[in-house]
């Protein structure tokens, strides 16, 4: 694969010091000109102010840039014929000299390829509404269900459907924590209202996560870090959900279908929320890049293992997080995200 590691990235890697990988989709497709230049500047040095080396991930000219200069950032966020890329687009742009920024499956897929352990997004994809009819769900859960990255995230987009989102997360073997919460986040909400097994609170209880995945080894699959927007910082819930509302009878009066809804839902909020919901996404992208620093550098420090919380029934209710060596398990119930099937 043609695979370009910029030196920063390359040196900290090898020193083992803490890096955390960043997608290119939000700076191409999700934040309007000039704005996302600039936004893309400051995830880098939010990275670089927690102490942990930032790697930007994109395709410039068919190769894999595990980290991008001022020249690639810019080119990434100013040329309109710059391709959206999910990691089964990497081979056919690689193969066919195409610039095209990142998804949340195509940068995990690259990062952990180069060795990163840390991976900071806004939310993730997931099982879209109507499932039944249409079959739709996003290419980032069987994706990471294949790699070992940990993604800190603000859980899925409000437009989908959480409770399968998580089910499907489940079935995959893909453990979901929350960070300082039983609740999964909702991406412009603090709260989906969805619980999840697992609640870690510091850095070091998820990098001691992470160190007892490294020792199970096994199959490999993420470990998603769900940070819930702060509250202050939410997008209003009441105006979330008229909104949301509103925008699939929208989208279901336009015959909008399958891949198109969450594009038209994303930008039906944007626009009916007075940029509110973009306000929000914002707050969510910069706790977790925040988070997620402090993550790669309490691993890369090899800090003792934190405390995790939770039902400790097993694998199929979260036990794949379990906590490492020496970690004390208290015991706290959280009532299973997925139904008393644990299905």
């Amino acid at each position: 694969m043609s695979t370009q590691v910029s030196e920063e990235v390359r040196e900290a890697l090898h020193e083992g010091r803490p890096v955390v990988a960043l997608e290119s989709t939000l700076i191409a497709h999700g934040l309007p000109r000039p704005r996302n230049l600039a936004v893309a500047a400051e995830l880098e040095e939010s990275v670089r102010a927690g102490g942990a080396v930032p790697a930007t991930i994109a395709v410039i000219d068919g190769t894999a840039r595990i980290g991008l200069d001022g020249a690639a950032l810019t080119r990434i966020a100013e040329d309109p014929s710059v391709r959206k890329l999910g990691h089964r687009d990497l081979a056919p742009a690689l193969a066919t000299g195409a610039t095209g920024a990142t998804t949340v499956s195509a940068t995990a897929w690259l990062a952990d390829a180069a060795g990163i352990r840390v991976f900071a997004t806004g939310g993730l994809g997931g099982v879209h509404r109507e499932w039944s009819e249409t079959q739709d769900e996003s290419a980032d859960l069987r994706l990471l269900a294949r790699v070992g990255i940990t993604v800190v995230c603000a859980g899925v987009k409000s437009i989908l459907d959480v409770p399968a989102t998580l089910q499907r997360l489940e079935t995959l073997g893909v453990t979901v924590v929350g960070y300082g919460t039983d609740r999964f986040p909702g991406f412009y909400l603090s709260s989906s209202g969805e619980p999840v097994d697992w609640t870690l609170r510091t850095p070091e209880e998820v990098a001691g996560v992470i160190r007892a995945q490294d020792g199970l080894g096994g199959p490999r699959a993420a470990l998603v870090v769900a940070n819930p927007v702060p509250p202050g910082e939410q997008l209003d819930p009441a105006l979330h959900d008229r909104v949301l509302a509103r925008g699939l009878a929208a989208a279901k009066e336009k015959g909008i279908t399958g891949q198109a809804v969450t594009p038209f839902l994303l930008e039906y909020l944007m626009v009916h929320t007075e940029g509110a919901s973009l306000e929000a996404n914002l707050a969510a992208v910069r706790g977790n890049v925040r988070l997620a620093a402090s993550i790669a550098g309490a691993y890369a420090a090899g800090a003792g293992p934190g405390r995790a919380t939770g039902t400790g029934t097993g694998a199929g209710s979260g036990g794949a997080a379990a906590p490492g060596p020496g970690a004390r398990d208290t015991g706290t119930h959280h009532p299973s995200a997925a139904g008393a099937d644990g299905r």
